[in-house]
């Protein structure tokens, strides 16, 4: 099946258009022409949302559930367009394209049964205590309750799983948010065919049409119409600091400041620890090397330094890896303008003071191949520029002299999504030694495992302290993201006839 995008933008279930277009520019196959976002459009998709909200936010658990369910069903039924225009304008192959429609639509479901049990409204109920002495205490009840309309960001290295119907747009939905989606210029026509499917379960549950609208392209000013305007309440973003930073300092700056779930970038540091390193060194940095070149590198949790104590051992993993990675074959990135800026923070790296290559590559155009850099630890600790993220199949060694060094270095870490500790018995004692300086740089820190890959479940965290999210104590992934989009209200002394359902 051949799908061509139509280039039009979804506002409250209307297909409309503006005189510009911009052109999508794919790694393979046809290019085609968008209509381009404008400030007009953000207002008018906003204020549906806000009047879709004094209905959709007041459904209940059983009908958002369903809706949830409805998109996911709407979107299988859509599975080979999707993979179809997906592959042709990230490059991505089908069954990247295919696993990730299966993650979409699992956290679609799993977030329609999670909002049926009820937990995670946070239902309290302090009884009156009317005789109390000296004074008595009123009935007092609070539960979560949706705080109005969401914008959302689309990402570029998730067309489906973090963009127009991703985990944003999902757990905004699940806690009773209407949406507006600013679709990625990357893949404009996966966020079309997706939003037809969002589009047609909003039908199928006789929904508001405003639930759920979406702007295609546009420059800056859109975006910052969208974050600026004062009946958003939210605003979810996945991509780069740079750019998350921007959004984030207009979205305090307004008169009425609202959050910023921005998930900005992480290098996902590694502790390789003597023992693990001396007892399996080799199988790491195989396990590393197909780690950090998965996808082309194009993961937010994709490990780009492993710290290590200098020695025979560690110059025995660093040599694995170095051989594994150059058996790596190019892949396609997933726009010009990612690819360019890979080649240019690989070229930065091998610059800097200090920095040995141990492996380059020459990069065609979207094709990337891997880098693998060492440098001494000293020199890591006095220059910050060495621990920024370069997006990509890159790889720096942090070698260090001794524990002493190893621990300076994870104690000079900004933010991180992800830390790793490598470790057999006997480093348990330095793990132990470490752990509280991790815990503090992270949101999940993993023993013996690579972090690329992030589960969708109750108990996972995709956050942590900035610049690896601005706001520590939230989750892009997992049932948990929901709440960022609830805030607690209290009841006191409301008779029950007129309390929410789920108080009564």
């Amino acid at each position: 099946m051949t799908f061509t995008p139509h280039g039009k933008h979804l506002i409250a279930g209307d297909w409309v258009s503006t005189g510009a277009t911009f052109r999508s520019e794919p790694a393979h196959g046809e290019a085609h022409a968008f209509s381009m976002g404008t400030p007009e459009l953000v207002d008018r998709a906003v204020r549906t949302a806000e009047e879709a909200f004094w209905t959709y936010g007041y459904t209940t658990r059983d009908e958002r559930a369903a809706f949830l369910n409805a998109i996911a069903d709407e979107i299988e039924a859509r599975a080979d367009v999707i993979t179809q225009i997906g592959s042709e304008e990230t490059g991505l192959p089908e069954a990247r394209l295919q696993g990730e429609r299966g993650r979409t639509t699992g956290q679609l479901r799993l977030f329609a049964s999670h909002i049926l049990a009820g937990d995670y409204l946070d239902c309290r109920h302090d009884e009156a205590l009317p005789d109390r002495q000296p004074l008595p205490r009123p009935d007092l009840r609070m539960m979560q309750r949706p705080i109005g309309p969401v914008a959302v960001f689309g990402a570029s290295n998730f067309p489906l799983a973090f963009s127009t119907a991703g985990g944003d747009t999902a757990s905004a939905l699940a806690a009773g948010c209407p949406v507006v989606v600013k679709g990625h210029g990357a893949h404009p026509g996966t966020g079309e065919i997706v939003a037809e499917a969002i589009h047609a379960a909003i039908e199928k549950c006789d929904l508001p049409k405003g639930v759920f609208s979406l702007v295609q392209g546009g420059n800056r000013t859109v975006g910052q119409a969208l974050v600026q305007h004062p009946l958003i309440k939210a605003v979810g973003f996945t991509g780069s600091l740079a750019g998350g930073r921007a959004l984030f300092d207009l979205c305090a700056q307004r008169p009425e400041p609202i959050p910023f779930f921005g998930e900005l970038g992480s290098v996902n540091p590694m502790f390789m620890l003597p023992e693990a390193v001396s007892a399996r060194g080799a199988g790491l940095g195989q396990g590393w090397a197909a780690s950090l070149t998965m996808g082309a590198g194009q993961f937010c949790t994709n490990p780009g330094i492993a710290v290590v104590i200098e020695g025979s051992d560690s110059d025995a993993f660093i040599e694995a890896t170095r051989a594994a990675l150059s058996e790596a074959g190019g892949q396609v990135m997933l726009t010009d303008g990612i690819a360019e800026a890979y080649t240019s923070g690989a070229a930065k790296m091998g610059a800097e003071t200090g920095v040995q290559d141990l492996l380059t590559s020459m990069c065609d155009r979207r094709e990337a191949k891997p880098f693998l850099f060492k440098v001494a630890a000293a020199d890591w600790l006095g220059n910050h520029a060495l621990s920024e993220e370069v997006f990509g199949p890159l790889g720096l060694v942090v070698v260090a002299k001794d524990v002493k060094e190893m621990d300076r270095v994870a104690r000079s870490f900004d933010g991180q999504l992800t830390v790793t500790l490598h470790m057999n018995d006997g480093d348990t004692t330095l793990a132990r030694r470490l752990l509280p300086v991790l815990e503090r740089k992270a949101g999940r820190v993993l023993a013996n495992g690579f972090p690329t890959g992030v589960e969708v479940c109750d108990s996972m965290v995709h956050g942590g302290p900035y610049p690896a999210s601005t706001n520590f104590g939230a989750t892009s992934v997992g049932t948990l993201s929901i709440r960022r989009f609830l805030r607690p209200v209290c009841y006191q002394g409301l008779p029950n006839a007129i309390l929410p359902a789920d108080l009564q």
